[in-house]
């Protein structure tokens, strides 16, 4: 079969997917019976009530975490068979990953924090350099490269914490609230940065978020419940929230 009878594989495919904790003897179910496909360049965003599994569905697309049962094929892999260590190195491949809180590192400059996970790569450092100095450029942070996560506003850490998921040019970007510490102006910058690198840079995202302003600049919103996926709809990316 030659490249164009190969059909393009979705980039996440979770089938019939449970997942449980444990608390001593008690057992909590979190997710149950999800099946879900999101295919190369979808812009997602999950909804839903404190508990209803969002998180931890976030968690197991990124490689983060493994279900009880079922199967998540993300970018081609197995996450639910793989091993720790080739999660880790699957991870640092193909995720970026967005966080409510930065997580930048106090100590380190934005052109540092950008670099950090390009150190486990085997790009040398001129490699590097270019990767960080187009991430800081597309994010509209070259002139802050030398600044330490104190001297930036949360808007711009931000900024900086989304360079660095962009730096290893990922498959896919997960963003967990991105715009849940930030005020409005800042909040509305991050969601058209997130546009962009979505539909200029053909970034596949997936973004857990309660505010449905940010939802409505996904292409796709799903809503959880108990659980379950209890809604799917469709959204024209061109129309504007006010």
């Amino acid at each position: 079969m030659n490249a164009s009878e190969t059909p393009q594989q979705p980039t996440v495919l979770v089938q019939d997917v449970c997942k449980q904790y444990r608390r001593g003897d008690l057992v909590i179910p979190v997710l149950q019976d999800m099946n879900l496909q999101l295919e190369a360049g979808d812009y997602t965003a999950l909804m839903g009530p404190s508990g209803s599994g969002k998180s931890t569905l976030l968690n197991l697309i990124a490689g983060l975490d493994q279900p009880t049962s079922g199967h998540i094929y993300v970018c081609g892999e197995d996450l639910a068979a793989a091993s720790q260590s080739a999660l880790a190195k699957w991870r640092s491949r193909h995720v970026g990953f967005i966080f409510q809180m930065y997580n930048l590192i106090p100590v380190l400059t934005a052109y540092e924090n950008v670099e950090l996970p390009l150190t486990l790569t085997p790009l040398n450092r001129k490699q590097r350099r270019a990767q960080v100095e187009t991430a800081l450029e597309i994010v509209g942070l070259s002139d802050r490269k030398d600044h330490y996560p104190t001297q930036l506003s949360g808007g711009q850490e931000q900024r900086v914490s989304i360079a660095r998921a962009i730096a290893t040019d990922p498959t896919l970007i997960v963003a967990d609230e991105p715009t849940g510490d930030l005020d409005a102006k800042s909040g509305a910058e991050i969601l058209e940065l997130m546009r962009r690198l979505n539909e200029e840079f053909g970034k596949t995202i997936v973004m857990v978020t309660h505010d449905p302003r940010a939802a409505a600049c996904a292409k796709r919103t799903l809503q959880l419940l108990d659980g379950r996926l209890v809604g799917d709809s469709q959204v024209d990316s061109k129309e504007t929230v006010v």
